[in-house]
């Protein structure tokens, strides 16, 4: 998972400036409750889920980094474990996803084991180079996150998983 040129420091601080700049990473979501979010495409979603201690709807946008199947989608946090919305699943896995078409459909979501994270982040390296080369870079340095230590979570849909979805926020 090595980048193949090195990123310039320059733009190594800017992306890890834009990921900590709240307006500019919330700004998706009022597409998405519009009922716009096809026109940011499928490697993005938003997830709908409870706060651990206020119970309160929460959102986030997040990269798809993954579709193994058409029922599941896998998305990693690139703060670690630091990121409120990872905390939150993990209490609460109960969650619904606007993706594409889809629009707050109800789902689970389910950190993956390690060495699954591994192979995804992996994956993902291999698939989208520059990407990854810019990411990971700004999340190493910027944000003091090592990508071999990135969380990464699967989430299932309810009606494309087989599986009922515990219920999640309304």
């Amino acid at each position: 998972m090595t980048a193949r040129r090195p990123v310039p420091a320059l733009v190594t601080r800017a992306v890890a400036a834009l990921l900590r700049t709240r307006w500019f990473v919330r700004s998706p979501i009022a597409l998405y409750r519009r009922g716009l979010g096809r026109w940011l495409g499928d490697r993005l979603l938003m997830l709908e889920h409870r706060g651990r201690r206020s119970g309160l709807v929460r959102r986030v946008v997040l990269e798809v980094v993954e579709r193994p199947s058409p029922g599941r989608f896998v998305v990693v946090s690139g703060t670690g474990e630091r990121a409120d919305w990872l905390r939150n699943v993990r209490a609460h896995p109960g969650v619904r996803v606007s993706s594409g078409a889809l629009r707050s459909v109800p789902a689970t979501a389910h950190e993956l084991p390690h060495e699954d994270a591994v192979a995804v982040l992996a994956r993902y390296a291999e698939a989208h180079p520059v990407a990854w080369s810019v990411l990971s870079s700004a999340m190493s340095e910027g944000l003091g996150t090592a990508q071999d230590l990135l969380p990464v979570v699967a989430i299932d849909l309810a009606d494309g998983g087989g599986a009922e979805a515990p219920a999640g926020p309304q």
